[in-house]
């Protein structure tokens, strides 16, 4: 654990230091505010103890600064000439604790025990935070992502239903969760259904729920998804694949927001935004007699065309650091460089698979590479 220690008094932050030295401590001084912001930039801290009283840039400058930088360290402010109101101050600033001069051995000790349980607490979180809603970022500064992304910050907050289309792999699901995250409805349920994996004669009862002895195996009351999106977004997945039945019944929430479960005649009000996805050609789908041209008009009042990989390959990059980090922390594995000839090589490549493919194989490039990734690692496991 790294303690960074902020004081234009010598003898202070050299007997302090010492002093943390000796209960095991990695520490380092700065002998004013803008030279310990700046190390704080080059180094991370868990611990940052900040004299207030400094020329130039006093703590309480320091303490903006950081709180603004949004570091994880846990700063705690010291002064010779504390009151109440000056400690409610950094308290109030995002100072984790506040302590006088002269300084007591046994306070500052517990306040580096305090004060890193505060930060694993803190790092914990962010963990836990990524694992429910992380994942979704959307990665990439093309313009053909750059476009989407516009897209998304401009629909996300109405209530319009949205189809997404493109290729297996592009990221559909991707746009899908974002346009829920960035909505009004971001704090109520956000259900997917794949309507290519559900068998034609269950998607009914899988969307609008059925009632017990509808049918053989409905041995108790089951709500649909539309019910369980209540308030919140439904995803329809692949709805190209939806049987013309089932069809007709979306369309008929979509228009009367209400919806019957199977087996029964009882209308259940639903507030719903639907959001559909498909890799299909829906128009042509609509030609041969397979998708009911009025839900296609009912679904997609916005269009979003999700860009192959191939078609914006400068994000491959991006997308490459992305996935070796988001692996890495996964896994528990080393985090890996790629040599720049190796990269070249992946931007070269044709990716049928897309996204999805990427990220399988840089999951295997860090699997059976070495120290680095090489163009012999991407050529023997890759090409």
């Amino acid at each position: 654990m790294k303690i960074l220690i902020i004081d234009d008094e010598r003898s202070i932050r050299n007997s302090l230091k010492e002093i943390l030295m000796d209960e095991g401590y990695d520490v380092d001084v700065a002998e004013n505010g803008a030279q310990g912001v700046a190390m704080t930039e080059k180094e991370k801290y868990s611990v940052i103890f900040c004299d207030i009283k400094m020329p130039e840039m006093d703590g309480m400058e320091v303490l903006d600064r950081l709180t603004s930088a949004g570091t994880d360290a846990a700063v705690v402010m010291i002064s010779g000439h504390g009151d109440i109101a000056t400690a409610v101050e950094c308290i109030k600033k995002g100072a984790f604790d506040f302590i006088q001069k002269p300084l007591d051995l046994n306070r500052i000790l517990i306040t580096i025990k305090n004060a890193t349980e505060k930060v694993s607490l803190v790092k914990e979180t962010k963990i836990l935070k990524k694992k429910v809603y992380g994942g979704h970022e959307m990665v990439g500064e093309s313009e053909a992502i750059v476009h989407v992304k516009g897209m998304i910050e401009k629909v996300a907050p109405t209530d319009a239903r949205v189809l997404i289309i493109g290729s297996n792999g592009t990221g559909k699901e991707l746009v899908a969760r974002n346009l829920h995250q960035k909505s009004s409805r971001s704090s109520a349920p956000y259900i997917e259904v794949n309507c290519a994996a559900i068998p034609s004669e269950l998607i009914e009862s899988e969307l609008f729920g059925h009632e017990k002895g509808a049918f053989t195996s409905a041995i108790k009351q089951h709500k649909g998804k539309f019910e369980q999106a209540d308030g919140g977004t439904l995803f329809l997945d692949e709805i190209g694949d939806m049987s013309l039945a089932a069809q007709a019944k979306v369309l008929r929430v979509l228009q009367e927001k209400k919806l019957s479960r199977v087996g029964s005649d009882k209308d259940i009000i639903v507030d719903v935004r639907v959001l559909a996805a498909t890799n299909k050609n829906l128009k042509a789908e609509i030609e041969k007699g397979t998708f009911r041209e009025d839900l296609y008009h009912r679904l997609s009042v916005i269009v979003i065309n999700v860009p192959s990989l191939d078609d914006r390959k400068s994000d491959i990059p991006l997308l490459v650091e992305h996935f070796i980090d988001q692996i890495c922390a996964e896994t528990g594995m080393p985090v890996r460089g790629m040599d720049p000839d190796a990269m070249q090589l992946l931007v070269d490549k044709s990716w049928t698979g897309n996204i999805r493919e990427l990220r399988n194989v840089v999951e295997r490039l860090l699997i059976l590479s070495g120290d680095r990734i090489t163009a012999s690692d991407v050529r023997a496991y890759v090409l």
